[in-house]
This record gives structure tokens, C-alpha cells and sequence, in this order.
């Protein structure tokens, strides 16, 4: 383990592979921490604000606790059904641990930020450095005071206050550019030290944070809010993706698609993008796994966030707000180098997007809520909305689940298919069955008119007979039987052009070798797992299903992308889709799939 280079004023850190992140989140902003038990990456005090330590990008400021002894090796754990994570360090002297997490539920105009060293085995010996710059490092620290052992100062329009550091001393930082923090501490063994950083825009509350309280309320909160799930396939993995989607997830019901920005998907191919926001399809892929996880207070949040866009927005629905239900802001780009082989931009073009697959997400969404008793007035209304958007919609060409140019996407088509079908099979449809069977078949006749290989197979749209991952999810949510011809062709497509090594690309974008383009798409990796599943094929969908989810660093954090041959995680953390089909997947698979009597082979 490398350790961080130095300077006379103290530690300089510098980003790392993305498999040694771990994070912290409390539904309303994320930290990422490194492998030096540096925290390189949060937003302050909402996800989509400008970050305040932002090395992990090539901004500044920083808030480590680093083992004394430079020669120490990184690693961790997360403690059961939370994001409260333990740096543990082994150093020439004993292990270093340390208790990190954001106090949780988070308040959305403060942040709270616990740290505790620990001397479980041996004295703990550590030096802790913070500097608190935000506006993505342009704004120094100032008014650095202390008073009464509490030090607090300001960076821009934030207020901060750290507690525990007594001893700390003022020195100015690596580029000269303003102040830090540092503190070199020895806990004695069987001892423990609390620091506790808190920022707001607003003036602080007159007393500090108790470090002992907030652990307290920490601890139960995270125990209310992510039991354990019913026995799967991998209980804890699914556990931990619960955990991972409800730190996502803000109060307010809005769950961001990463806590990152501008993480490359690729080196020098400018596709790095900000997903500091709420995507419809991601949330409603969140809800309908919370849904089969009997995880009620994520499914409510997902369908309370979903049902309010479509009661607001109607057929003008965009595919991404912000974690409140505003707009995406417009992409612009930062004067900062960016991650490695990415460059820095915040906002999003999904703001000049249709995207008419999200109305069918929704439906699908909505139809879960409604099957285990979570559907109220207000979700039947965002149904009778989206039906109708549907209707008026369909035929419109859309940017589709890839965001690229508008097509009349096949995808789009078969995902709106099946959540009208889905609203169909609620025992609350009534008299709408018709109507909604009616247009569900005359979208499906259309779409298989236009979009059908001479093979069999869905085209990805009627000009492009290409094979396309995402076509695999719209049977295993009810668009079409199992065992119709065109799903069983599909998927038969699907392993025989986009499969390498078990791990799923989402389409072919040229002539070059698949994984030369981009990395396999981990959520399509899930989806096929699904999809083999459905068939019957148990010993395929397992393969997948555990080929995918050890695609992780220590933390069991999915990116979007994984690069199979340099086994390297790409492109922003933790991508919330992800940890999504893979607790649906946990849930999935120990059930039984097709009767036998209806399998055919593929």
C-alpha cells in the first residue's frame, strides 16, 4: 500500500482505483473514503451542491485519519445492514481501526460526521488532517478559530465545526492557498477518540454534536430503516444493497443514481457524466426490488418520489430531477483535471431528454406497490397519468435507456408493454382492463411489425437490427410469455453476441472487440441472470449471478461498468441501478422459475 506523498505542511492525497472506496451516506449527501482513511470526495450539504473535500476529481481539501506508521496495509468492513464503515489498518505496531459514518438520517441543511479511532488491540498512533474547501476546492478555509477546545471556521457559504481535535494546530496547506488542520493523536489501548465535523450554509446550533449520542442514533436509526431482509440467495450481499440504496435515498423520497461525478467510463473518451440526481427508471428498478424484499419503507419512498414527478409533470415527465423534484441543471464543465482519464463536468444533458420508457418504469413500479397494499389515492392517480401518457406518447421517438439519440427504441416500447400490463393484472383495475390490455397489444403488434429481426429476435430499433442487452427485462416483467418465440430468440442472441466470460455488454457499437468499446454492464449482467432464470435455466442464471456480484472492491460497491480484463471498476460509485437488480436477483432466484412444462430450449 502506498502511502500518501507529504509535503512540509502534511499529506497530499491522490486519487485511487475505485475498488478501494468506500462510502458514507445519509440519504441526503455521500463521502467517499480512501484507502489512507482519506475522505476525497463530498458534496456539502446536498448531493447535487458543490463538493468540499474533492480530491478524488483534482479539486482540494481533505479530512484523513492516517495511521502513524507509514508502513500500513488498508482494508475494512461495513457494519451489518448499514453504511457505518471500519477502516482497519495493519501497521508495524498492531491494528488501527476506525468507526466512520455520516449521522443517519441526515439532516438535509447539515451534515454530521462521525469518526472514532479505536485501540482494540494495541495503542492507536494517528494523524488526522482536515481542510474544508468548497466550490469544488476554490474556497480556502477562514475565520479558523477555536474556542473552548472546538474549532470552527468558515469555507464559502458554509459554517464548519470540529470537535474532538484540541491539540490541533493551524499550518497553511500544500498550495498555500489557505489553512488546515492537523493533529497527531495516540489513543491508548482499549480506548477510543471522537472527532465530529459538522457543516451547514446556516449558522451552527449553539452546542456541538455528542459523538456518543449520534452513535447511538446512528446505530438504531440504520437498524429501523434496513432490517434484514427475508433468506435469499446471498442474504448479505442483498442486505448490503439495501443498505447502499437507502444511504441513496433522501428524505425527501429522491434517490441519486451515484454520489459521484464525472468518474471516466472510459479513459480519454469524454464519457464521464454526473449522476448526482434521481433517474425515474433507476428509482423505480430500486422499488420494485425493495418491493420483492419486503423493504416497504424504500418501496414507499421510491413510489411517493415517482407518483409526485408524474402528478407534476404529466406527459411532460423527465427522466432525471434533482433529489427535491427540481430540474437537472445544464451541463458545464470545471477548470479542474477531473479523476484519471475523465475530465470534471456537473449538471446533465438528461435535462433536454425524452425518455418514454420511464412512463412504462413507473407503471411497472406502481403495479408492485399496488400488488403488496402500498398504492394510495395518489399512486392510483399517477397511474391513470401515466397510462395516459402512454397513450398519447408511445409512437414518439426517445433518447431510450442508453441516452443516446431518439429513435423509436424497442426497449422503450416493450418496458411501457409491460407496465400496462401490470397495472392491468391489480385487483384495483376494474373496468380499465380493457383499455389497458387493448393498448398494451396494439404497442406490441406495432413494435413487432417494425422491430423484429428476419431471425426472431428484437431489433434494437427499426433501423438498427443490432442485438441489445436491455430487450432482456421486458419478458421477465411480464411484456411477453417466456416462452414466447421472440424472447426465447432474443436471449439466445444476446449470449451468443454480447456474453464474455459470464459478464454482459449492452450492445455491439462497432466492429471492434466488445469489451474494446466499453466495459460490460453489470446491470445487464443481472438482467440476463433473470432472464436465464425465468427459463428455467438455473445453472446459467447462477453463473451470472455470481460472476456479477464479485465484481466489487472490498467495500461491495458496483460501479456502472466493469473492465473484465484489467478486472478495474469504471465510471461513478456507487451506481444505484446496480445494487438494485442485484437484490432483486437475490430474491429472484431462490424462487422457482418457469413450470418445466412450459420451457422450451434456447
Amino acid at each position: 500500500m502506498p502511502t500518501p506523498n507529504t509535503s512540509d505542511t502534511g499529506p497530499e492525497f491522490l486519487p485511487h482505483v475505485l475498488r478501494e472506496y468506500a462510502l458514507l451516506a445519509d440519504g441526503e449527501r455521500g463521502a467517499l473514503i480512501g484507502p489512507h482513511g482519506d475522505i476525497s470526495w463530498m458534496c456539502a450539504p446536498r448531493w447535487d451542491s458543490d463538493a468540499v473535500f474533492s480530491s478524488l476529481v483534482g479539486g482540494s481539501g481533505t479530512y484523513a485519519v492516517t495511521p502513524l506508521d507509514p508502513r500500513h496495509v488498508w482494508g475494512g468492513f461495513y457494519e451489518t445492514g448499514s453504511l457505518i464503515w471500519r477502516s482497519r489498518f495493519i501497521t508495524g505496531e498492531g491494528p488501527v481501526e476506525c468507526r466512520e459514518a455520516l449521522a443517519f438520517p441526515g439532516e438535509p441543511e447539515r451534515v454530521v460526521l462521525l469518526r472514532r479511532v479505536l485501540a482494540t488491540d494495541c495503542p492507536a498512533r494517528v494523524r488526522v488532517v482536515l481542510e474544508p474547501r468548497g466550490a469544488f476546492g476554490g474556497d480556502s478555509s477562514s475565520h479558523i478559530r477555536q474556542h473552548d477546545g472546538v474549532w470552527t471556521g468558515k469555507t464559502g457559504p458554509l459554517h464548519w465545526r470540529w470537535t474532538g481535535a484540541e491539540a490541533a494546530q493551524t499550518s497553511r496547506d500544500p498550495d498555500g492557498n489557505g489553512e488546515l488542520l492537523t493533529l497527531e493523536l495516540t489513543v491508548p489501548l482499549g480506548g477510543h477518540h471522537d472527532f465530529v465535523l459538522e457543516l451547514s450554509p446556516h449558522t451552527l446550533p449553539g452546542d456541538p454534536v455528542d459523538a456518543d449520542t449520534a452513535w447511538a442514533a446512528t446505530e438504531a436509526s440504520w437498524a429501523r430503516a434496513c432490517p434484514k431482509p427475508p433468506e435469499t440467495l446471498a442474504t448479505r450481499d442483498a442486505h448490503h444493497a439495501l443498505a447502499v440504496l437507502r444511504g441513496l435515498t433522501s428524505s425527501g423520497g429522491g434517490m441519486v443514481a451515484a454520489a459521484t461525478m464525472c468518474l471516466p467510463e472510459r479513459s480519454g473518451a469524454g464519457r464521464n457524466y454526473d449522476y448526482r440526481y434521481a433517474w425515474i427508471r433507476d428509482q423505480c428498478y430500486a422499488g420494485i426490488a425493495a418491493a420483492g424484499a419486503g423493504a416497504t419503507g424504500l418501496l414507499d419512498s421510491a413510489v411517493g418520489f415517482v407518483a409526485g414527478r408524474l402528478l407534476q409533470d404529466g406527459p411532460e415527465l423527465k427522466p432525471a430531477y434533482t433529489v427535491t423534484g427540481g430540474p437537472v441543471p445544464s451541463e458545464q464543465t470545471l477548470d479542474l483535471p477531473g479523476y484519471p482519464g475523465g475530465t470534471d463536468k456537473i449538471g446533465n444533458w438528461v435535462n433536454q431528454q425524452f425518455q418514454l420508457d420511464a412512463f412504462g418504469e413507473a407503471l411497472q413500479l406502481l403495479a408492485a406497490a399496488g400488488h403488496v397494499d402500498r398504492l394510495d389515492s395518489d399512486g392510483w392517480r399517477a397511474v391513470q397519468t401515466g397510462v395516459s401518457a402512454v397513450e398519447q406518447l408511445w409512437n414518439r421517438p426517445d433518447a431510450g435507456i442508453w441516452e443516446i439519440d431518439d429513435r423509436p427504441w424497442t426497449h422503450s416500447r416493450l418496458s411501457c408493454v409491460a407496465g400496462l400490463r401490470a397495472i392491468a393484472g391489480l385487483p384495483g383495475a376494474g373496468r380499465q382492463v380493457a383499455r389497458l390490455t387493448s393498448l398494451a397489444d396494439a404497442i406490441l403488434a406495432e413494435t413487432s411489425r417494425t422491430c423484429l429481426h428476419p431471425d426472431g429476435h428484437w431489433k434494437r430499433s427499426p433501423d438498427d437490427p443490432g442485438v441489445d442487452a436491455a430487450l432482456l427485462l421486458p419478458p421477465v416483467r411480464g411484456a411477453l410469455p417466456a416462452d414466447d418465440p421472440r424472447t426465447l430468440a432474443t436471449l439466445r442472441a444476446v449470449r451468443q453476441e454480447l456474453v464474455r466470460d459470464e459478464y454482459v455488454y449492452r450492445f455491439r457499437h462497432d466492429r471492434r472487440p466488445l469489451g474494446e468499446a466499453e466495459g460490460a454492464f453489470l446491470l445487464c449482467g443481472f438482467m440476463m441472470a433473470l432472464a436465464e432464470h425465468q427459463q428455467g435455466h438455473t445453472d446459467r442464471a447462477l453463473r451470472l449471478f455470481e460472476r456479477n456480484r464479485a465484481a466489487c472492491g472490498p467495500p461491495g460497491l458496483f460501479s456502472e461498468e466493469y473492465d473484465i480484463i484489467q478486472r478495474q471498476l469504471r465510471g461513478n460509485l456507487p451506481q444505484a441501478f446496480v445494487h438494485a437488480l442485484l437484490l432483486e436477483c437475490a430474491g429472484r432466484l431462490t424462487e422457482d422459475p418457469l413450470p418445466r412444462s412450459q420451457r422450451r430450449p434456447v
